[in-house]
């Protein structure tokens, strides 16, 4: 059975249908767009063009990492956000009592402290260290891609490269080159795969597949989402995911600032924060864009909903739930007299009855939403509705008239960390710092 948008919500308050009529009327020129940019390999996210050589070379890694009970992944943003979605989604085991492994650790922070805990207390006879980067150079990441190898040379000497793989561009960057260097197991991110779209690419479904996720299933998920799309861009006005890029684009003509995800699929709650990055760095530009705000049915209903009810009035929401999620156990039937009509119910009927009632709540707020209700949390499930975000963000950012995959305000934090480090040819960032550093200090003490 289908996943479903419901949007008997979506256009309420300030937005109009008249005007999302408007802007659909662009789609034959997005269809354009979307038949060039698919045919020059511009999109490969959405084509997965890169899967048939990927589901060859993944499973003849996989026999290497049998003997391994851990997974220490290095990386940051897009190289981890998908995968810690993915593992919380379906094995989840590793954050509960008892587990027997296998585990996942992303180390994909700048702390010490943890990074040192894991290298102290991790096995490195049951470990395999996989490092992401698609450039090959992310400062974060090397840093502890040379500290995690000075690990394994401890452990195993000159054998250490048994127990790395990276995973970065085919042909370029650091990373590729210390893989010719030193004959290391490798997977490519392919070219014009963006970070925060390479989830359903060896960055995300390696971990999958050491923790045992079907991930052939998140493919296949995501393929029926794109291929309508792929296979005859012409039909981009009648695809869910235009759709949404539509009301999403008047969300933001119309001053809402901000874009819930609210998920009441618990399991699924980290998708939240890889949706978070795909949206943000996608779309916020040219002081555009809206912000998106992750929330988990129901533990936010206790913390942040009563902005999101009686606050301003400039969030849209999308609102994610499951047909079919788990019961749970029963109530016993010699519940108090007060609580009588609990008696009987399974466990999770509450979050069922919550969900709608938030829902509801939000719609008589005023808040535009869009219900989006998966029909199961199946991995095949999970890959639909990642291809759906990914493809309406692509659409959002065209009728923006800016550009999606790429997220240069960032890059400017990132020249200057690497001239605070000392790193030479930044001889601008330089004197920008000095400047900042010199500047006269207003501090207040508490």
């Amino acid at each position: 059975m289908p996943h479903t948008l419901e949007w008997s919500q979506a256009y309420t308050h300030r937005l109009s249908k008249n005007n999302a009529r408007a802007v659909a009327a662009r789609q034959a020129d997005l269809s354009q767009r979307l038949a060039y940019e698919t045919a020059a390999g511009a999109l490969p996210f959405l084509t997965m063009s890169y899967r048939e050589k990927l589901v060859v070379e993944l499973p003849l890694v996989l026999p290497r990492l049998k003997i391994c009970k851990h997974m220490l992944v290095l990386g940051i943003g897009g190289s981890a956000l998908g995968a810690r979605a993915i593992q919380r989604a379906f094995a989840p085991g590793q954050d509960g009592p008892e587990h027997q492994g296998p585990w996942l650790w992303i180390a994909d922070n700048v702390c010490a402290q943890t990074f040192d805990a894991w290298l102290s207390k991790l096995n490195p006879a049951e470990t395999v260290v996989v490092c992401i980067s698609k450039s090959g150079g992310t400062i974060e990441t090397l840093a502890q891609y040379f500290l995690a190898c000075d690990w394994l040379k401890t452990a195993f000497g000159r054998n250490w490269t048994q127990r790395m793989i990276v995973i970065t561009d085919k042909t370029k960057g650091y990373l590729r080159e210390e893989a010719l260097r030193h004959a290391l197991i490798s997977l490519e991110v392919p070219n014009c795969l963006g970070g925060r779209y390479s989830a359903l690419s060896a960055v995300g479904l390696l971990p999958a597949a050491f923790l045992g996720i079907d991930w052939q299933s998140l493919l296949d998920g995501a393929a029926d989402v794109a291929r309508p799309l792929t296979q005859n861009p012409s039909n981009i006005g009648s695809h869910p995911a235009f759709a949404l890029a539509c009301w999403a684009h008047e969300l933001e003509v119309h001053q809402y600032s901000q874009l819930v995800f609210f998920c009441y699929i618990p399991t699924w709650s980290a998708y939240g924060l890889w949706f978070a990055q795909l949206w943000a760095e996608s779309l916020g530009k040219k002081s555009m864009g809206t912000m998106p705000v992750p929330a988990t049915g129901v533990t936010d209903q206790h913390s942040v909903n009563q902005m999101f009810l009686d606050g301003p009035r400039n969030k849209g929401c999308l609102f994610l739930t499951s047909r079919v999620q788990a019961a749970g156990r029963n109530f016993g039937t010699d519940l108090p007299e007060q609580w009588a009509w609990l008696r009987g119910k399974a466990f999770g009927s509450l979050l069922e009855a919550e969900s709608l009632g938030t829902r509801m709540a939000l719609s008589e707020s005023g808040v535009p939403l869009v219900h989006l209700e998966m029909h199961d949390t199946s991995p095949r499930a999970a890959g639909a509705l990642m291809m759906l975000l990914e493809a309406a963000t692509l659409f959002t950012g065209w009728l923006m008239d800016i550009n999606p995959l790429d997220q240069p305000a960032v890059e400017l934090g990132k020249r200057l960390a690497n001239a605070r480090l000392g790193a030479t040819g930044y001889l601008q960032e330089e004197a920008d710092l000095f400047a900042f550093l010199s500047a006269a200090k207003k501090e207040q003490h508490f």
